[in-house]
């Protein structure tokens, strides 16, 4: 009963397991062969080294954190005072936040890598709190927010949840670089997106009136919490670059 009830709770399976191997192993190889071909380009090189940074202590780092400790930070959370939909939001919000500052730090090390700050970066702005208010976070909260109404209805795993925030953040990706190019490093953004998600999904009560999931709700999730958070995402966007005329990025091109 305890394996059962683990199992609904979210704890991969061997296949779910076996995919998110082949998605490290195509991040891998995704980002060898992007080194390989920007090793004589000094911007180039230094943006696949702060990626790689990225990749280390994010991902490899904190990916490894959660699931280690994924049982422990779920009593604790169970057991904070509050509705479940509020603290996955504020814990989702907070995990984006951690990954908001290894981002903006390997901006911040560009001299390291060897260029100059403002030659290579992988944020808008070397400062941390620009980034958050007015680039980044500030936008997921919605989407946060609105996967959260998803949790409400629909009895989702984690593991779905990592999966389908993987792609809204890389369709995301995609949309803001105005390159579709960018859809490529799906196998990059679902770790970083979906590790924002993961935990606080896993965290909050398998016994919450959700519904049972069927094969069609896979289909329309995605757009779904897209549609709810829209609205919002737009006002955001339109205070931010309307109101306060505010640049959507701090430095100059990258020459290609």
């Amino acid at each position: 009963m305890k394996k059962t009830a683990r199992n609904e709770m979210g704890t991969p399976n061997n296949a779910q397991k076996w995919f998110i191997g082949l998605l490290a192993l195509a991040l891998l190889a995704i980002t060898t062969l992007l080194l390989i071909d920007n090793i004589d380009k000094p911007v180039g090189r230094a943006i696949i080294g702060m990626a790689g940074g990225l990749i280390i202590f994010w991902i490899l780092l904190g990916g490894s954190l959660m699931y280690r400790f994924r049982e422990e930070v779920r009593g604790l959370i169970l057991g904070v005072p509050g509705g479940w939909k509020t603290k996955f939001v504020l814990f989702a919000t907070l995990l984006a936040l951690i990954e908001e500052a290894v981002t903006v730090t390997m901006t911040n090390l560009a001299p390291a890598f060897g260029v100059k700050t403002g030659e290579a970066y992988i944020t808008a702005s070397t400062n941390y709190f620009d980034v958050v208010m007015f680039h980044s976070v500030i936008v997921f909260v919605p989407l946060f927010a609105a996967t959260a109404y998803l949790l409400k209805r629909y009895q989702f795993s984690p593991f779905a949840i990592f999966i389908f925030f993987g792609i809204i953040g890389t369709v995301a990706e995609a949309l803001y670089a105005g390159n579709p190019g960018m859809l490529a490093m799906f196998p990059q953004w679902v770790f970083v997106y979906g590790l924002m998600v993961y935990l606080p999904a896993y965290s909050i009560p398998s016994e919450r009136g959700a519904r049972p999931v069927r094969w069609w709700h896979y289909i329309i999730a995605i757009p779904y919490v897209f549609i709810l958070a829209l609205p919002f995402v737009a006002l955001i966007a339109l205070v931010i670059t309307g109101v306060l005329d505010h640049p959507n990025i701090h430095f100059g091109s990258i020459p290609l």
